[in-house]
């Protein structure tokens, strides 16, 4: 949306997308199933054709207020200064350290039902975790598939209310600590416990915590909710003047449709800010301040 507006923007892209090990991306119209790492190659051939654009690989390491704008440093010490700042710096799961889980995970291990539970509809499906999170992953999960199991690898912490809930659904809780998982080419086939037995699954969805990749929101003065993530109002502005937060870091509603579709909102926000503040057109000559930076 920038680089439509003709203004001259630096994005930092760190490459650490949260999504990154899917199978493909769902919920977006006409890039259902798309892997992510096509996404990025799509996208990124997209933006080359703006030369108002420019893309790095990297970090950005510090960001503080100053003037105008924004004093960055990036991880290998380049400095930038920016009259608005837009972050997509998005969220990192705590995933469970299970054995045999990291082959599986993105594949046929999930966090999120209502991007991959379609794919797994009438299969017997297993949860991972514990206390009222995990009850509530498990009931949505039981309108996917009747077969669901609930393995909380120890005591469940759920009440005698969750757990009459569950058992109105007829999912099992099993607290039976998890041995480890089994499966061939990324696919989940059974959930081994410390005894021995196994439970026949094809999918596991797990319910863990998360936190924000980065920083930055935070070292800037940004509110965040009680859910941690960043407030923005309208148009994703922060309480911070001229700083921007778009994506996972400040929604709950964390999908790729719902963060490119703030991207827009932030881009538009950005460009008539800069309208009203007064600023020189970005196509003068001697113009040499990006109007964004996208760590």
């Amino acid at each position: 949306m920038l680089g439509r507006c003709r203004r001259r923007v630096l994005l930092y892209d760190a490459g650490e997308q949260r999504n990154a090990r899917s199978r493909g991306i769902h919920g977006y119209l006409t890039r259902d199933g798309t892997p992510p790492a096509e996404f990025l190659r799509l996208a990124h051939a997209e933006l080359d054709g703006y030369e108002s654009v420019e893309r790095r690989e990297g970090t950005i390491r510090e960001a503080t207020r100053a003037p105008g704008g924004f004093a960055l440093v990036a991880a290998d010490g380049s400095e930038f200064f920016a009259r608005k700042l837009l972050l997509a710096t998005g969220v990192a799961d705590e995933i469970p350290e299970l054995e045999g889980l990291d082959p599986l995970y993105g594949k046929s291990v999930h966090h999120c039902p209502y991007c991959d539970a379609w794919e797994w509809r009438d299969q017997p499906v297993a949860v991972y975790g514990r206390g009222e999170a995990a009850s509530g992953l498990a009931l949505a999960l039981h309108w996917w598939s009747p077969d669901v199991v609930l393995c909380s690898d120890g005591p469940s912490e759920l009440s005698r209310e969750h757990l009459d809930r569950l058992a109105d659904a007829g999912i099992a809780v099993c607290e039976e600590p998890v041995a480890r998982l089994e499966g061939a080419e990324g696919y989940l086939e059974r959930v081994v416990l410390a005894r021995g037995d196994a439970l026949e699954r094809r999918a596991l969805f797990f319910s863990s915590a998360q936190r924000q990749r980065c920083d930055l929101a935070e070292r800037l003065g940004c509110r965040f909710s009680e859910k941690g993530v960043v407030e923005t109002g309208t148009c994703e502005a922060t309480n911070v003047p001229g700083l921007y937060v778009a994506g996972d870091a400040s929604k709950e509603a964390q999908f790729v449709v719902v963060a490119a579709a703030e991207g827009s909102e932030a881009g538009m926000a950005i460009h008539k800010a800069l309208l009203a503040e007064g600023l020189r057109d970005a196509r003068e000559p001697d113009h040499r301040r990006p109007a964004a930076v996208a760590p």
